[in-house]
């Protein structure tokens, strides 16, 4: 089982948070407002999870920082720096190496031309799911598969390219624990899902499989009925949360914590 998180690293959007990169524009731009008030619960959430939370300053430079998942890949016994797929995010890095790295001295790091998002990486215990996506680059999946291996982990690489409603692969799994996970449609079904409780979402409830166990507590989004309930009657505590204007900018649960155990 895993150990429990205790720490997070967390950043409120900005004002340039509306520039970010989305592939949702039909949703309607971000409400700034309403975004730092949902971002402020989140953290909220965290905390009554039982975890400290080191709060970085908002980065005007770089509209997607509030999502610092993506720059770094942490398991117990390694944390890894990332190389973000897309270019207007390659600055993110710095900050988080430097806030991580008064936690956790040693970092190890995806190299050139290497590319990978943290958000294409889903823990199962010792296990890793590592997506290859528009983002992270079979290189850079080899990289991490590389490094996880040298601390003892293994890794399965999954291909989501062809599954175009996946901007990274925890947009479409979440691992609870348990041998129990929740799968978007038509996720593709690796061999280590076999024997396990795949809770597969309703195609009208897509954005709440980006869901995440915190502890003794999974954070769902709001307004997701279906899942709510198939999740209670497994005996999850659950925590809603609304997330619409990071959904506006392709953003979830996950994507807003780097959580350290």
């Amino acid at each position: 089982m895993q150990a429990p998180f205790t720490r997070a690293i967390v950043r409120p959007p900005g004002l340039s948070y509306a520039q970010g990169l989305t592939s949702s524009a039909a949703l309607g731009p971000p409400d700034l407002a309403r975004a730092l008030d949902q971002h402020g619960r989140y953290c909220r959430a965290l905390h009554a999870c039982g975890l400290q939370l080191t709060t970085l300053p908002a980065d005007e430079r770089f509209p997607d920082s509030t999502f610092v998942e993506d720059t770094a890949v942490i398991a117990e016994r390694v944390a890894v720096i990332t190389r973000p797929g897309a270019a207007s995010r390659a600055g993110e890095v710095a900050s988080i190496a430097a806030a991580l790295g008064a936690i956790r001295p040693r970092l190890e790091r995806i190299e050139p031309p290497g590319t990978l998002d943290g958000g294409d990486v889903c823990q199962a215990g010792e296990h890793f799911f590592v997506g290859v996506s528009a983002r992270t680059n079979p290189e850079g999946a080899r990289q991490l598969t590389a490094t996880l291996e040298s601390y003892g982990y293994t890794a399965t690489a999954i291909d989501i390219r062809a599954h175009r409603t996946l901007l990274h692969l925890k947009t479409g799994i979440a691992w609870l624990g348990e041998r129990c996970c929740v799968v978007a449609p038509g996720f593709p079904r690796p061999a280590m899902l076999a024997g396990c409780d795949v809770i597969e979402v309703d195609v009208a409830e897509s954005y709440a499989a980006n869901c995440v166990r915190v502890n003794d507590q999974v954070l769902v989004a709001a307004g997701n009925p279906l899942l709510s309930a198939a999740l209670r009657s497994r005996g999850y505590r659950l925590c809603e949360l609304d997330m619409s204007d990071f959904r506006k900018m392709d953003g979830g649960l996950s994507c807003l914590s780097l959580r350290l155990q």
